[in-house]
Formats: C-alpha cells, sequence, structure tokens
C-alpha cells in the first residue's frame, strides 16, 4: 500500500513536470514570433536583413526591413526601431511611421526590430512584463515587451569582459549581448557583431544618407530628451533642433563622444558615409527608482516614485509637461516622429538634389501637445495603428 501511494505521488508530480514544460514550451515558442506592422500605403517591399549579409539568413536575429519607396527619385533614410526592444516608444514609432507614412520623395527604409533576438525574451529579475495591449482601428494588437540584450538562446555565455572590435575599447561582459556596442560588427563576430555588421552593410549597400536610432532611457539619466549626432551630421541636427523647439519639443543636442565606441552614432558615422543620429526620450521603465512595472507604467508614463524623485530634485527630466504627469507613449513616440520630420527636413534642406519627403505620419502635436490628456496612455496612439 505504501509502495503505491509513492508511484501515485511520484506519477502526478510526472504529470505536473510534463505540464509545466508543456506550458513554458508553448510559451516560449510564442515569444520567438513577433507582432509585426501592418502595410502602409508606401510600402512597396518587405525584405530580410540577409538580404544585404547571408550571414545572418536562419538565425533568430535575421529580421524584417520595409522599403517605403517615393512617388521621385531622391535620398535615402534609415529609421532603427527596437535596437533595445524594453524601449517601446523606439519600436512603436517604427510602427506608427510604416503604416501611416506617405513616402512623396526617396526611399525609407525601416526596421522595427533591429535586435530582433532582443525582442523574443524579456528580463524577469527587473520584474517585466512581457506583453501590452493597445486597441487599435482594427480591435485589441498585442505587442512585445523585450529586452535590452539578445536573447541568452542565441548568444552565451557572456564573458567576463567585452572588448569591442576594432576599437579595443573594455566594457561589462554583459555588453555583449548590447547591440548599441556592438557596431560596426564584424562578419565572423557573434550573433550581435554579426546583426550590427548586417546594418551598416544595408547603410553602405543602399548609400543611405540618414539614419535614425530611436530610445528611451531612464529618467534620472542626464543625456535625457536629447538629440546625440555623429559630428559629420551636426549642422542638420542643430537645425533640426531648432525647429523642434520652435514646435515645442524641448530637445538638447550633442555631439557623439569620439572615445566611447560601439554605438550608432559613433561607428555608423565613421564607417559609413551616412549621417547618424540618436534620440533619447523619458521612460519611466527605464530607471532604478521606478516602482513596479505595469501598462500603466509602460504605456501611461506614471509612478509615483518619480514623481516623489522630482521632488527631491533626483531627475533630469521635469515629471510633469503641459500640465501632464508622467511621460505617456504618445509623447515619447510624439517626440521620435517629431525628430524625424524636422532632421529630414534639414537634411533635404543641405541636399537638395537628394531630397527625403513624406506626409501623413503624426506628430508631437496630434499624438500629444494637442491630444485629449484622458486617453493618452495608448489610446491616442492605437488610434494611428491599422
Amino acid at each position: 500500500m505504501k509502495e503505491n501511494k509513492h508511484l501515485i505521488t511520484a506519477a502526478l508530480c510526472l504529470v505536473a513536470a510534463i505540464a509545466i514544460c508543456c506550458v513554458t514550451g508553448a510559451n516560449f515558442l510564442a515569444a520567438r514570433e513577433l507582432p509585426m506592422p501592418e502595410m502602409g500605403p508606401s510600402v512597396s517591399e518587405v525584405k530580410m536583413l540577409s538580404d544585404w549579409f547571408d550571414g545572418l539568413k536562419g538565425t533568430n536575429a535575421d529580421t524584417p526591413v520595409y522599403v517605403l519607396k517615393g512617388e521621385k527619385e531622391g535620398g535615402k533614410m534609415l529609421i532603427l526601431g527596437g535596437t533595445h526592444p524594453n524601449e517601446p516608444s523606439g519600436y512603436m514609432s517604427a510602427f506608427v511611421f510604416i503604416e501611416n507614412a506617405v513616402v512623396d520623395s526617396g526611399t525609407v527604409y525601416v526596421i522595427p526590430y533591429t535586435n530582433r533576438s532582443a525582442a523574443t525574451h524579456n528580463d524577469p529579475g527587473e520584474g517585466n512584463m512581457q506583453y501590452f495591449t493597445l486597441q487599435t482601428q482594427s480591435g485589441p494588437r498585442t505587442f512585445r515587451f523585450g529586452s535590452r540584450a539578445t536573447n541568452p538562446i542565441d548568444q552565451w555565455p557572456d564573458p567576463d569582459v567585452y572588448v569591442h572590435y576594432p576599437s579595443g575599447q573594455r566594457l561589462s561582459g554583459s555588453e555583449t549581448r548590447n547591440i548599441n556596442r556592438a557596431y560596426p560588427g564584424r562578419p565572423d563576430g557573434n550573433i550581435t557583431e554579426k546583426t550590427a555588421y548586417g546594418v551598416a552593410e544595408l547603410i553602405r549597400t543602399e548609400d543611405i544618407g540618414l539614419t535614425f536610432d530611436l530610445h528611451e532611457a531612464s529618467p534620472e539619466y542626464p543625456v535625457i530628451n536629447a538629440t546625440v549626432a555623429h559630428q559629420d551630421a551636426m549642422s542638420i541636427a542643430s537645425e533640426g533642433c531648432i525647429n523642434l523647439l520652435l514646435s515645442g519639443v524641448e530637445m538638447s543636442l550633442e555631439q557623439s563622444p569620439t572615445n566611447f565606441h560601439g554605438l550608432t552614432h559613433r561607428e555608423l558615422g565613421d564607417y559609413t558615409d551616412t549621417m547618424a543620429i540618436l534620440m533619447e526620450t523619458a521612460n519611466a521603465s527605464q530607471g532604478r527608482l521606478r516602482g513596479a512595472t505595469s501598462q500603466k507604467q509602460v504605456m501611461g508614463g506614471q509612478d509615483k516614485c518619480y514623481e516623489k524623485s522630482e521632488d527631491l530634485g533626483m531627475l533630469y527630466v521635469p515629471w510633469t509637461v503641459n500640465g501632464i504627469v508622467g511621460h505617456p507613449i504618445e509623447e515619447r513616440c510624439g517626440r521620435h516622429l517629431q525628430g524625424i520630420k524636422e532632421y529630414s527636413t534639414a537634411y533635404t534642406n543641405a541636399n537638395p538634389d537628394k531630397p527625403i519627403s513624406y506626409h501623413a505620419v503624426p506628430g508631437y502635436a496630434e499624438l500629444f501637445l494637442n491630444a485629449d490628456p484622458q486617453y493618452l496612455g495608448g489610446s491616442i496612439l492605437g488610434s494611428y495603428l491599422k
């Protein structure tokens, strides 16, 4: 009788273990499939990054590239969303651009998930959620809240010290999976370096004149609500920044430091002919002073801990903007999309033989400045998604 009880207990434990494996396995496989943008009016084709560097073919890092062609010939522009897939305004701005932009002149390449591998997992140690949902024109759509770093399933283990190629700069070993420390990349490197190399090859092959990298950072981070530009891009960045200020977007401008390697605004400007620009906006979920990560925090930008931190003078960005407490997703995407508009206009002014122009993409005013506050936190953004 005692033996039978042990057998029954063992059988129940085995069944429970199999059930847990099935559930977690299904969750793992589901996470490998990412939500993608709907086809917008100017999307002429969707390619893969491996079309420019076949070393990515068949890997979890190979990522879609949306090509939006204008009615007239002109310059070429690249928008990098999802460099860090736990910074949602970067890839959500890419989604909004792809689904709405009507390109008049030139060609725009958009990568929603630059580090696609990083979008297929998250950081449970940070208490992060895996998904968030927005109500869109076609109903609810669910989006992934990913990680800053390449999925360890695709690249592991981390070294004790990461040595950047080719500068030899030494950083923490965990940065080896941060694609924004991997540029210009190398074809025989790890998967993160190969992805960075693929982006650089796209820029070189297509002769991309202007590149944007869209980011979010913690409110206590000094480089916030800021544009960082390679020295070759400072003239157009200066003109665009002035126009951003005139349109109501507070934006600081910094030149890319020459001694900090691996970042888009440094290496893409050095190793290709593109004008490289990175934008940062404030997201409470990125900070160390935050409360619990939730959809209200990530989408609504609300966090009581940051309200207190502002009172203590610990932040580099005001926590109340235009009477709105926090930094909702509409404000953050509005900043990115308005920045792309102003800087690309400045690029066209400087390169009239290579114009880049488009319309029908919402900017700072439509998404935030003139928006009804009660719908901030995802509803307004969702109204621009199909």
